[in-house]
């Protein structure tokens, strides 16, 4: 019984010994190499392991501070204009009533309050290298990236957007593909999205598109492989079916990197493969080359 039990006392701690407490997030375990990195030297290198280079994931916030410049405020008061928010009011609704283990309703309030935004898309105007351009950046954190209404909407205005401002169109891809909770409609999405770039390619404007991990399902149907240049980072997983599905399906071993950058790279899916460290460049790169 229980209260037979004698309890142990704890053991007295001397006065001349420390207690060592290591605060948590101070050390990150890379997905890579299996190697222990400080937190803080990942963060000084953009997210990328020191040791075997491995690219982790990062947020739009991030995403967005790596490509556009930054605001005239923060850059010392210089004329770098700063970002302007684009089309923040398109929200989502539940137009099938869905429910699963909880209703889609509820699962997009406690997304929306964990992170702060409506849905997975955010769209911005700024500069890259001084060139002006319209960039929608992906949010993998709310419910995987996946594309439903409003990413397909937020995307195909700001394809109409730059078309009404004469700049090129980026877009950064992060998504595990359509929205589920919304049906058919999400699927129409990707035909959407797509008649607007055809816009976008009949004014003569760039669109470049940038493929981090993971871009799969109707995303990797649609836009994510319509750019003028398709630009992923090392390492990331691009497809429609994952791995795993695929080798159940025909019952074979896929060769290794199977839908990696690097393997779609060597047989003709993408255009470049650019660390983070370079991609900035490379983008203003593309765009002077692209732009009139």
């Amino acid at each position: 019984m229980p209260w037979f039990k004698k309890a142990k006392k704890p053991k007295p701690v001397r006065q001349d010994e420390q207690r060592i407490t290591v605060p948590e997030g101070l050390w990150v375990r890379c997905d890579g190499c299996k190697e222990i990195v400080y937190s803080k030297e990942l963060q000084r290198n953009l997210d990328i392991c020191p040791k075997c280079s491995h690219h982790f994931r990062i947020g739009p916030e991030a995403r967005i501070r790596l490509l556009l410049d930054e605001p005239a405020a923060e850059a010392g008061g210089g004329d770098a204009p700063a970002f302007e928010r684009l089309h923040t009011t398109i929200g989502p609704t539940d137009p099938l009533s869905f429910k699963d283990s909880k209703p889609y309703k509820s699962r997009i309030k406690i997304y929306q309050k964990k992170l702060g935004v409506n849905d997975a898309l955010m769209v911005l105007a700024g500069t890259v290298e001084g060139q002006p351009v319209v960039l929608a950046v992906m949010d993998y954190r709310f419910m995987g990236g996946s594309m439903g209404s409003v990413v397909g909407e937020g995307i195909t205005r700001a394809a109409e957007t730059a078309v009404a401002r004469n700049v090129p169109l980026i877009v950064v891809s992060a998504s595990g593909g359509a929205r589920m909770q919304e049906g058919a409609l999400s699927l129409m999405q990707m035909a959407k999205i797509s008649a607007a770039l055809a816009k976008l390619r009949e004014a003569r404007l760039p669109y470049l598109s940038i493929l981090t991990d993971p871009t799969t399902g109707g995303v990797t149907a649609s836009f994510s492989m319509l750019g003028d240049l398709n630009i992923a980072e090392p390492g990331a997983l691009i497809g429609f079916a994952g791995p795993r599905v695929i080798e159940q399906t025909i019952r074979q071993s896929l060769p290794e990197g199977f839908q990696r950058s690097e393997f779609l790279l060597e047989r003709g899916f993408l255009d470049l493969v650019v660390p983070r460290t370079e991609m900035k460049a490379t983008v203003a790169r593309c765009l002077r080359h692209l732009t009139p």
